[in-house]
């Protein structure tokens, strides 16, 4: 969903409290399921709830029917282990839109935010070396800093590096308004009224602008956002731990080789990001990512929007003359309304919700060939005592350090072993060295675990979402690769699998199961430039537009939505 609210077809159509607390307060508001409200949102995720409140804030009665136990979608605070708090799905926060944080208050209604510096850490497995502590590198916001790390490798990058990081931002510059910008409609351009077109002509902006500030390097750019990460990396920098480090945002829930066209822009992607005026910036939000979920529900539900969990949509609801009524719930009841707005993937959203008679068959067939491939095993591990790494030994042991509030690079040292990975994937198996993104969001957010104790997030990847042979990810297979991740870290950090006191694994068809990720796919479907602005989630239907009059989308699937999250 749009930061600035619902587009002009959805108007014409219409004419910080914990879950636990956020469900009390909700109950004893003493509001009911209706039959009857003006718009209806599918799915309690992050963006749902972003469109439910910029409705209601516009007048709109809006309810948001969930069909899990808790809101947020994949941003969610569980308590999976007792006492451990887990960011169960996305785990870090950034994409945040600015307007959206300022706009709903986010802030007023409990959001508070732990930014991280420095936010890079990569530590290198290096024997044979007359007993001296591996290297390792820690990037923050000092560049002086950063350039006396990266001189550990190579000289000639440390000095390269700033003008890499300013090369960059302009990019950003460039392409962060897109993020808010609806795709020009190019069917309604070619075949609408002439005033119809200039106010088309509106949506141009953000693209004219884009190229203007670009300017003359525009072919430069270009390439960074078409060609395969390793290129862009190695006409700047010659040493392996920097780019491997760099390309991990390029890969990083992408079912991609740093060696694949187009992985470029994800990393553009993950660094368009900023927090609190910080460009760039990646954050651990207090209470975990369920808080961000609860304070954009409590800005909606204070202006009279309603949330209901347990309420799985079974149909969308259409009319005789084929424009959208309401939704048919699962367990029978009606709601009546005259929108509906879909968090739930497209996949989900127009092959199992919608009625396909009432969809184009070129439609449908183009949904059900988005590629939703997803590399990503998340697991979530609760420890008694703090990761000890080899690279940055802690004296005295379980002393906070610098680098445990940073995104951990593990199985990093080169961008050979992250496409050995992928490759392995695409082969259906599981990869023998995966590359981890570890967290420790309790370095900075002692609300998370108990004393002394600490909750770890593994983004790892690459596994595949069917195994080779036929096999499927029963529990065995779960905890064989969970060990081989457990014993990667050990490498780094001895004394790590002595520490695990509890573990959730979320193999790419749990992340499907559990938070309706097609795939396992965070993004819905892959941030691949044939899918992108556009053409997102298809050609000539990109943005919220539907063929079906009323239905619109509002997830991820879209373009624009209100933010990602890892």
């Amino acid at each position: 969903m749009a930061a600035s609210g619902p587009g002009t077809g959805l108007r014409r159509a219409l004419g910080a409290l914990s879950c636990s607390a956020w469900r009390q307060v909700h109950s004893k508001a003493g509001r009911h399921l209706k039959q009857e409200y003006d718009a209806v949102v599918v799915g309690a995720g992050h963006n749902g709830l972003v469109a439910a409140a910029y409705l209601q804030r516009l007048g709109v009665n809006t309810v948001v029917l969930e069909k899990r136990h808790v809101i947020g979608g994949a941003a969610v605070t569980e308590e999976i282990i007792p006492g451990f708090k887990f960011s169960r799905a996305s785990y870090l926060l950034s994409l945040l839109r600015p307007q959206i944080y300022t706009d709903l208050e986010l802030k007023k209604y409990g959001l508070k935010l732990h930014l991280r510096d420095p936010y890079a850490f990569t530590p290198m497995l290096e024997e044979g070396r007359g007993g001296k502590v591996p290297r390792s590198l820690l990037l923050g916001t000092d560049m002086a800093e950063n350039q006396k790390q990266i001189a550990q490798f190579s000289w000639k990058d440390a000095q390269a590096f700033p003008r890499y990081e300013e090369f960059m931002s302009l990019l950003v510059l460039a392409i962060d308004p897109l993020l808010d910008a609806a795709p020009l409609d190019i069917a309604a351009f070619q075949h609408g009224s002439l005033l119809q077109r200039l106010k088309l002509l509106s949506t141009l902006k953000p693209l004219v602008k884009a190229g203007r500030t670009l300017g003359a390097q525009l072919p430069q750019y270009y390439q960074v956002l078409t060609a395969p990460i390793t290129k862009v990396l190695d006409q700047w920098f010659e040493s392996e731990p920097l780019k491997a480090t760099l390309a991990t945002d390029a890969v990083i829930g992408a079912m991609t080789s740093p060696r694949t066209p187009g992985s470029g822009y994800v990393l553009l992607h993950h660094v368009m990001g900023g927090l609190e005026g910080t460009r760039g910036a990646w954050g651990y939000v207090q209470g975990g990512m369920g808080a961000v979920s609860d304070a954009i529900a409590s800005s909606a539900t204070a202006h009279g929007a309603s949330i209901f969990t347990d309420k799985p949509v079974a149909k969308v609801q259409v009319n005789h003359e084929g424009r959208v009524e309401g939704v048919l719930l699962e367990d029978g009841l009606e709601i009546k309304s005259r929108v509906v707005l879909s968090c739930a993937s497209p996949q989900v959203t127009f092959l199992k919700l919608t009625p396909q008679d009432w969809l184009p068959e070129s439609f449908r067939e183009r949904i059900s060939q988005l590629d939703t491939q997803s590399p990503v095993t998340k697991i979530n591990v609760a420890v008694d005592r703090l990761p000890n790494f080899l690279a940055a030994p802690s004296a005295p042991k379980n002393q906070l350090l610098p680098h445990h509030q940073c995104s951990i690079h593990l199985n990093c040292e080169n961008t050979l072993l992250l496409h050995q990975a992928f490759e392995e994937a695409v082969g259906g198996l599981p990869s023998r060295r995966p590359m981890i993104e570890l967290c420790i969001p309790s370095s900075l957010d002692r609300t998370l675990a108990p004393p002394g104790c600490h909750v770890i997030s593994l983004f790892t990847q690459f596994t595949p979402y069917t195994l080779a042979g036929g096999r499927v990810w029963d529990e065995q297979e779960r905890n064989a690769y969970a060990d081989r991740v457990f014993d990667c870290i050990e490498d780094y950090a001895p004394g790590f699998k002595a520490s695990v006191v509890g573990r959730d694994i979320l193999t790419p068809p749990d992340l499907e199961r559990i938070f309706g990720l097609p795939g396992g796919n965070i993004f819905h479907c892959a941030m691949s430039l044939d899918q992108l602005y556009f053409a997102r989630p298809v050609p000539l239907h990109s943005g919220y537009r539907c063929p079906l009059p009323g239905l619109y989308l509002c997830g991820s699937g879209a373009h624009p939505d209100s933010f990602r999250s890892n």
